[in-house]
């Protein structure tokens, strides 16, 4: 019998995506217990700004203290990344070996952020009228956060079929620009559309499609070490039950169908077991993505290119109060995607240059703290993470609150 081994990944937004995972011991005779031990190196970032939100660059070990689940750890790796340069205040140990994604053969000279991008593309949620829109703000994003020796990756969930392997090639950026056309459902698309036992058919089928792109795409970076790790998300969010009183038929304005009132309604789309489940579905999915990109140390920027939504289009007949409920809760979808991962949402609002900005500052300034973990047991898969400053008034530190392990995989 051949006993598989498995490593224990604990990745941070930053930089080594390790784990000292120690091999399985020969199978012990017959009628003896197995032992597996395995080892944690965690690595993640802090973020750290004073009261000017400048980043302070001269702090040393002994100015931060992390605790996992409650208990201090030992900081045993500090690096430092400056304007994208790399200084190593205290030298990790060093990374085990490991199998990844394959990198492009050669680098531009002048790299110094050694930064990876993933880009999100989530046409099928994005509006085709808004499509000049869309493809300003990567615009921006190419002129203002992908510089010169930075690899990006980009990926689309629908026909705009986009699959750009890593590269460094800036131009290639600016092809797939051209290619981005929103193909996004229009909210009469939706009311007027299938209904399955848990909603919108077709509502569904879209989300699962685009999650299901992002989680394969994260479940890969977590192969790649050493390197910051950021996936720009460009969406206009997600609802698993939208517009539900007029998919029911009634009158935006009185309210019922077919002589029915508004409550009775109500009432009626209760019956539907599947769709009051919506929103704890769309929470486990989140999960999943969150937890996906927490093990591969990779930070997710959500940006909803709509901006400022002031209403809804002259053509759709809606209730606007309906219509703002569904903006808030796309919205929502894409905050709890950046916060949970230590990222920022970039919603509701126009300024996409000054919110690029600060995407560009985080992920050029950091520190990198690395420990291996005091928590022995397998069975804690998921696991707080809290960073903090020692005697530094004035000075604000940001970092992931948590990171999740693999499931080991089981003995053959």
């Amino acid at each position: 019998m051949k006993t598989a081994s498995y490593r224990l990944a604990a990745l941070a937004t930053v930089a080594l995506t390790t784990a000292l995972g120690a091999q399985a011991p020969q199978p012990a005779p017959a009628g003896q217990p197995q032992f597996r031990v395995a080892i944690d190196y965690v690595t993640t970032d802090a973020i750290v700004r004073n009261s000017q939100d400048q980043f302070v660059a001269d702090l040393t070990r002994g100015d931060f203290e992390i605790f996992e689940d409650g208990v201090k750890q030992e900081i045993t790796g500090l690096t430092l990344v400056h304007g994208g340069r790399v200084h190593n205040l205290a030298a990790p140990p060093a990374p085990a070996a490991q199998e990844g994604i394959i990198l492009p053969p050669s680098r531009p000279r002048n790299d110094t952020a050694g930064r990876i991008f993933l880009i999100i593309v989530d046409d099928l949620h994005l509006d085709f009228r808004n499509t000049g829109r869309i493809r300003d703000l990567f615009k921006k994003i190419s002129r203002e956060l992908v510089h010169e020796g930075d690899m990006f990756s980009i990926v689309s969930t629908g026909p705009s079929s986009l699959a750009i392997d890593p590269t460094y090639d800036r131009k290639v950026l600016d092809e797939s620009i051209k290619k981005i056309t929103g193909s996004g459902l229009k909210p009469s698309d939706i009311i007027q559309g299938a209904e399955g036992s848990d909603g919108p058919s077709e509502v569904r089928y879209r989300a699962h499609v685009a999650f299901s792109t992002a989680y394969d795409m994260l479940s890969q970076m977590e192969k790649i070490n050493n390197r910051r790790k950021a996936v720009i998300w460009v969406s206009n969010g997600y609802d698993f039950n939208p517009f539900a009183e007029s998919r029911l038929g009634e009158d935006p304005v009185f309210g019922g169908r077919f002589g029915q009132t508004r409550e009775e309604g109500r009432e009626q789309q209760g019956q539907f077991s599947g769709q009051q489940f919506a929103d704890a579905d769309l929470a486990r999915e989140l999960a999943e993505v969150t937890r996906t990109a927490n093990r591969a140390n990779a930070t997710l920027y959500t940006i909803d290119p709509r901006g400022l939504v002031a209403g809804t289009d002259l053509d759709e007949q809606l209730d606007p109060v309906e219509f703002g409920e569904y903006v808030r809760k796309s919205q929502d979808s894409l905050r709890v995607l950046a916060e949970e991962t230590g990222g920022i949402a970039v919603v509701n609002q126009n300024n996409f240059e000054k919110a690029l900005k600060r995407i560009d500052a985080e992920t050029s300034d950091y520190y990198v703290l690395g420990y291996s973990s005091s928590n022995p047991d397998p069975l804690k898969r998921t696991r707080k993470i809290e960073v903090k400053l020692v005697n530094k008034p004035g000075v604000s530190v940001w970092s992931r609150t948590s990171y999740s392990l693999r499931q080991p995989p089981k003995a053959q």
